[in-house]
């Protein structure tokens, strides 16, 4: 199969670079599934119904969120009725929505995905650990779904990688998200899973992790309060990461980073 992790989407720059090159990708590439981080689709603040149906209309089949999953409090009711919509596996039981979900593509192919939150230097959530396990528990490649992808969303490297190598040789791919700058380490890991500890954001990167750099900068430099931060609107990079399967196994075979529009270094796979 062919998978993109596409990383957080970032204001309305992160949606334009979105339109503008995830159907072109979806064609060339012949991509099977595509997963988006969308916790800053909305100015960036959580997300929307009508920025979500706009996703799924470019070709995004899944959409996960994070720490702002709720900063748009619409979504909340939204969420119990789209399972497309994911958001952490590891917020208290009774949190509306779910943290993982099984799809079919329009080949017929079964596709898992799940979201984790990570704890080091965030907001208190579950244990992350014991989350991911009791997800893959409950699927195994390739007898029960083709391919299986876990949204990593953290501030800490060392957790991020720590969780890969739990669900490595049991899922495709694991890919970081939250940070928004995208790492240099794609790989796959010894036991088959591809892995990258942050696919970076789809969003305008002459800012401050998206947002408008002289309000960031406010911040930085001043103890007066100031304006809200605001995402930055030029002209934004698609940040993601590609994945190739073995039909066979359901383990990576290859992967590799994807960079479009923007001021990033280009970076698409042949």
């Amino acid at each position: 199969m062919k998978l993109l992790y596409c990383g957080d989407i970032m204001g309305k720059s992160g949606r334009d670079a979105v339109a503008s090159h995830l159907p072109a990708l979806r064609a060339r590439l012949g991509l099977d599934f595509v997963v988006a981080c969308g916790e800053n689709a909305a100015h960036g603040f959580g997300i929307t119904a009508a920025i979500c149906e706009e996703l799924f209309k470019l070709g995004v089949d899944v959409i996960t969120l994070g720490n702002h999953a709720w900063d748009q409090r619409e979504i909340i009711d939204y969420i119990k009725q789209q399972p497309k919509l994911l958001r952490p596996l590891n917020f208290p039981p009774g949190t509306p929505g779910q943290g993982s979900g099984l799809y079919v593509t329009e080949a017929g192919q079964k596709v898992f995905v799940a979201q984790v939150i990570c704890r080091l230097f965030m907001e208190a959530a579950d244990d992350p650990f014991r989350a991911v396990k009791s997800a893959i528990d409950t699927q195994s490649l390739p007898a029960t779904v083709h391919a299986a992808i876990l949204d990593i969303h953290g501030e800490a490297t060392s957790e991020k990688a720590g969780l890969a190598y739990l669900a490595d040789g049991r899922i495709s791919m694991a890919v970081g998200s939250h940070a928004h700058i995208p790492t240099a380490d794609a790989r796959i890991m010894p036991g088959g899973t591809a892995f990258q500890t942050d696919a970076g954001m789809c969003g305008d990167f002459d800012s401050i992790i998206g947002m408008k750099k002289e309000l960031a900068m406010h911040r930085f430099t001043n103890r007066v309060p100031g304006q809200r931060l605001e995402p930055a609107t030029g002209e934004g990079t698609m940040c993601g990461v590609y994945v190739e399967t073995n039909d066979a196994t359901g383990l990576a075979v290859r992967i590799e980073p994807v960079r479009v529009g923007g001021i990033l270094k280009q970076a698409v796979p042949g």
